[in-house]
């Protein structure tokens, strides 16, 4: 996509978009003026809610209506351009249906629109409540929202904004029945002259008007259809020396039954050596419809720079449309397009002349070279004298990224055709083995480099993934551990009683699987859940159950968190005689693994219990242990933090002069810092 600068700017304290407008591939665009005429009157005449004597609440709808290959994209693009400095907070942009029909989930448009503009989505969201999210949003907006290829009205109705002042611009390929007050503009081929001009910004002048009969049957041949045209000009920028009225001839004398553009794809694709062509029909195959050369080479079982020089001449033949990079470094290695009206052609190509069993290796070893790849963009984050660098060093040249900066931005740029290729690899279930080391690798390289908060979206639909491998294939094991991901991300954003639900489920998981961490985390988290919703009294259950476990196995550090996790809700609970036995416990273990600041903390907290249970004295022997422990282990804060409640307890004890001592050594640790980090004494109440 292009940035273009705005006009004006959005109104105060309203946050600017900048307006994207897919960038040209390079094909020309000419005519159209009628369509584009009566596009802009649309915008300006008077909709149904206004004669109704209404204020509309909805953004207006422009639909251009054509088949695939018509150039209704170009048109919509066009028009957006055009449009763009009316809108201040921007042109957002996004694809409804992938190369070759497949819809794309409404969840998954509505988070990329809301990440283009700069706005956090919780992983796991609903779709309902993600297109919410960005309605609420485009409400206080004033955007043109260009909707490319949509399915039908369902696809649209949900994105559209509740604010008069948007716009919203669809593609389709018929009415959007159901959605009131569509204005629909229809496009089919272009008229004669337009497809001349067409032709001619893609071979040249020279041949277009030395024989100008001769363009005009070509155009006539090609329907006036961009996309054929497109394919026309190309090959015949690729033959130099061929004539025009020769290509139109060869199209003429094809099968009427096929349509101008079906015609002329084969003109092309019959041209190519027999390897081209191989590599060509095998492209259906490809995520998304985006191919790079490390997708080519894998899919065909070429060379990496054999596949590279063939897809640049795939997008010289207008098989390809060549995509916007992120940076200047990704230059060497283009992304490409397959046009989705060219994806039946070539489908029906591969099923007549490849056989399944060498469709299946294609797509296995498209998923090996994916893995491997993203194994090298996870491994480049490592230090440089880790094991996993010393591997990476050993890969071919193809596989290995310059930096961490270039291996971050492959992955952002190629992201969605990742994510497409691990949600087909699952769906195929006949290389599930792949699958799941696809969406490991993938889940590894998104944390590496993004951190895991950041990719949490992305995350919850891989470990979604993962879930439908392992109960398909009945893997314990990896079951427990999708559900108890899931159930981290749900709990993280507050939906509790799903990561309940999900937590008890892993705990059957892992008891199947007699995997003890999957068990012992299980039931943990299932206790903090709880703990979450206020019931101590489970949670205290529940963390009784995962101690016991660990007792059993002798892991004692575990021991001496759960007997301070068992503690906490034991004093939330009033029951203060157990919490403090239990945070005896946590410090004796403590104790024994040497961890002085654990040990600090956890005499701390029985201090406070000390002090709740109404024994101030024993309180205060107690925290004045637990600050000469922050004092071994060098723990300034927690010193500081010690010492405000040994002058807190001093105060109830009646020594308010030893009290003012302690706040006044508080200040000492900390100087300007503790009033930068607001650390206070606590209240009576605390």
């Amino acid at each position: 996509m292009t940035e273009r600068p705005t006009t004006e700017g959005p109104p105060a304290g309203r946050p600017l978009t900048v307006p994207k407008v897919r960038q040209s591939d390079g094909r020309p665009f000419v005519g159209r003026r009628r369509e584009l005429r009566d596009l802009h009157e649309d915008i300006a005449g008077t909709g149904l809610n206004t004669l109704a004597g209404r204020k509309s609440p909805r953004a207006r709808v422009l639909l251009v209506a054509g088949k695939p290959g018509s150039g209704r994209t170009a048109l919509a693009e066009e028009l957006a351009r055009e449009l763009a400095p009316r809108y201040p907070d921007g042109v957002l942009c996004a694809r409804l249906t992938a190369p070759g029909g497949v819809r794309v989930p409404a969840e998954r448009v509505a988070r990329s629109l809301l990440s283009t503009l700069g706005l956090p989505t919780p992983p796991g969201a609903h779709a309902e409540d993600l297109t919410s999210m960005l309605r609420t949003e485009l409400a206080h907006r004033r955007v043109l929202l260009l909707l490319d290829d949509a399915a039908d009205a369902e696809q649209v109705d949900p994105l559209i904004p509740d604010a008069p002042e948007c716009l919203v611009l669809a593609t389709a390929d018929g009415p959007l029945t159901g959605i009131p007050d569509v204005r629909p503009c229809t496009v089919g081929g272009l008229d004669g002259p337009s497809a001349v001009q067409f032709l001619s910004a893609l071979t040249g002048s020279v041949r277009i008007t030395v024989d100008p009969r001769a363009a005009e049957a070509l155009a006539e041949e090609c329907g006036g259809q961009p996309a054929a045209l497109t394919l026309a000009g190309g090959w015949l920028a690729a033959h130099p020396k061929a004539a025009v009225a020769d290509v139109a001839k060869k199209l003429h004398d094809m099968p009427a039954s096929r349509s101008p553009l079906v015609r002329t794809f084969h003109l092309v694709y019959e041209s190519l050596p027999q390897p081209s062509q191989r590599t060509l029909r095998l492209l259906p195959l490809a995520p998304a419809g985006l191919v790079d050369a490390h997708t080519a080479s894998a899919l065909a079982g070429s060379s990496v720079a054999t596949a590279r020089t063939t897809l640049e001449e795939f997008a010289a033949l207008g098989l390809l449309r060549r995509q916007q990079q992120a940076c200047a470094a990704q230059e060497d290695d283009p992304l490409y397009l397959l046009p989705g009206c060219l994806v039946e052609p070539l489908r029906a190509l591969m099923e007549a002349k490849e056989r399944p069993a060498e469709l299946q290796l294609a797509g296995a070893r498209l998923l090996e070279r994916t893995v491997r790849l993203l194994q090298s963009c996870r491994a480049i984050t490592d230090p440089e004298d880790s094991p996993t660098r010393d591997k990476l060093a050993g890969l071919p040249r193809a596989l290995r990224f310059a930096d961490a900066e270039s291996a971050a931005a492959w992955l952002e740029f190629r992201l969605d055709a990742l994510t497409a290729s691990a949600v087909l690899a699952v769906a195929d279930g006949e290389l599930d083995t792949l699958a799941r080391r696809l969406v490991a690798a993938l889940v590894r390289a998104l944390a590496a480099h993004r951190g895991t908060e950041a990719a949490a979206p992305e995350l919850y639909g891989l470990h979604d993934l993962v879930l439908g491998v392992a109960e398909r294939r009945g893997l314990h094991r990896e079951r427990a551990a999708a559900l108890l991901n899931l159930a981290d991300l749900d709990a993280r954003t507050g939906r509790t009683e799903i990561a309940l639900e999900r937590y008890r489920a892993a705990l059957d998981a892992g008891r199947e699987a007699n995997d003890p961490y999957a068990t012992g985390r299980a039931m943990e988290s299932v206790g903090g859940t709880y703990q979450e919703l206020g019931d101590w009294q489970r949670a205290a259950d529940w963390y009784g159950r995962a101690l016991t476990q660990r007792l059993a196995r002798g892991e004692r550090q575990d021991e001496a968190r759960l007997y301070g996790r068992l503690a906490t809700v034991l004093t939330y609970a009033g029951r203060y005689g157990d919490a403090l036995r239990a945070w005896r416990a946590a410090a004796a273990g403590h104790r024994k693994l040497a961890d002085v600041p654990g040990h600090a903390r956890a005499l701390s907290e029985m201090a406070r219990v000390q002090e709740y249970a109404g024994r101030p004295t024993e309180s205060l022997h107690t925290c004045r242990a637990a600050v000469d422990l922050a004092r071994t282990a060098g723990d300034v804060r927690l010193q500081a933090a010690l010492e405000l409640r040994l002058a807190d307890t001093l105060d109830r004890l009646g020594d308010p002069a030893a009290a003012r001592l302690h706040r006044a050594a508080a200040d000492r640790l900390l100087g300007e810092e503790l009033s930068a980090c607001e650390i206070r004494s606590g209240s009576a109440e605390d």
